[in-house]
């Protein structure tokens, strides 16, 4: 009895011992480099060991790249000084970021409910800021087009011949919408814990139903606009 008790004694402390051990060795993941290739895995270790902060971080540094690409056609800021328009991409990237991932984790929340998904909002905050990841890619192509030529990158109407980094950047942004949205469906499904499929449509639902309600309002603002026309 007594050999039993030492067994089930010394055998504990050993589980214990191996348990503490397994969460020390827990592996440490970089972001920024590991969500290129295992989106979901780099999903769960921010939603369980990153904070808020850590997210915003992520969003003020990839929504420079996202708001310099959307500088293309911008004829309104031709006026201003390429450092002047760079430095106020970096001002206004953590609030585009804050704004745009609280609305994207808010619909995918909701829509993720009809799948049974179980993931919180913070989860989905968390999780969705590191799809601005891929953005930082473009800061450097965007940020040599706005100084080395902002007319050709401003001006819609612009006839010049275009620069060099013109097709590299061009590419570089198709490229990263892509994976940045591969990196949403992957972060939706492991947030929720569904399948990529029901990730996918978690995204694709509230999208199509967006972009019908804003057809209808365009629709309805231009036939008031002839109706008003013909008055």
């Amino acid at each position: 009895m007594r050999n039993m008790q030492l067994f089930y004694y010394f055998g504990g402390s050993l589980m214990e011992n191996f348990n503490d051990t397994q969460n020390e060795e827990r592996p440490k993941m970089n972001p920024f480099i590991s969500v290129w290739l295992h989106p979901k895995q780099t999903a769960r270790y921010m939603i369980n060991e990153k904070s808020i902060g850590f997210a915003i971080l992520i969003m003020s540094i990839g929504y420079i790249g996202s708001i310099m690409s959307g500088l293309t056609d911008s004829e309104f800021f031709t006026e201003l000084s390429p450092w002047l328009l760079a430095l106020l991409c970096v001002i206004f990237a953590p609030i585009a970021g804050i704004i745009g991932t609280a609305i994207s984790a808010l619909i995918t929340w909701l829509f993720g409910k009809l799948f049974k998904g179980t993931g919180t909002y913070s989860d989905l905050f968390k999780g969705l800021s590191l799809t601005a990841v891929p953005f930082i890619v473009l800061i450097p192509f965007y940020l040599i087009w706005l100084i080395t030529s902002p007319e050709s990158l401003l001006d819609p109407n612009f006839m010049g011949s275009l620069p060099w980094i013109f097709w590299p950047a061009i590419l570089a942004s198709i490229v990263v919408t892509i994976w940045s949205f591969v990196i949403s469906v992957g972060v939706v499904a492991e947030a929720h814990q569904i399948t990529n499929w029901m990730a996918f449509f978690t995204i694709f639902i509230p999208g199509i139903i967006l972009f019908i309600l804003f057809f209808v309002l365009f629709f309805i603002i231009l036939v008031g606009a002839i109706g008003v026309g013909m008055m």
